[in-house]
């Protein structure tokens, strides 16, 4: 079910599997993309956050995928897609550490079983689908607060 709210841009990003030394470029692009759009600053550092995890997921455990950035006059939605081998248990891969990821993406310091986590903590909704053996789909949305604009999201000084 899509929530109420008037699209204002929508861009798609593709995301190489397995390649490390573009993982990252996708979520530098779509805080760029989020500025330029006048999104509030804190929204942009979650968007930032939630966007890297996602994109490092899709870098670390599949041939490929992409990014799609939805921007909405009351949130921000990214939508992650790829053709992956699946998450067999979505509770499991939520737990802080839980991890399955392969020796050599350990061995450059990847792999800690924070990226769900820190995709869920920086999001207010997080939906994932996944089948093994088909691929997952991940969608995350930032609320938009009229206050982050002049706050940077900590609320009112006092």
């Amino acid at each position: 079910m899509s929530l109420p709210g008037i699209l204002r841009h929508r861009e798609v990003f593709s995301v190489a599997g397995q390649d490390l030394e573009k993982a990252g470029t996708v979520s530098t692009e779509v805080q760029r993309v989020l500025r330029k759009l006048g999104v509030e600053p804190e929204v942009v550092r979650r968007a930032g956050i939630v966007c890297f995890e996602g994109e490092m997921n899709i870098a670390l455990y599949t041939p490929g995928g992409r990014v799609i950035l939805l921007v909405y006059d009351d949130r921000v939605e990214l939508i992650f897609s790829d053709y992956g081998p699946g998450i067999p248990d979505i509770e499991l891969a939520r737990q802080p550490g839980y991890s399955t990821a392969p020796i050599w993406a350990r061995e450059m310091g990847f792999g800690a079983g924070m990226g769900l986590p820190n995709m869920e903590a920086n999001s207010d909704q997080l939906e994932i689908r996944s089948r093994p053996g088909e691929g997952t789909v991940i969608r995350a949305v930032i609320r938009r607060r009229k206050d982050d604009a002049s706050t940077g999201g900590r609320g009112a000084s006092t």
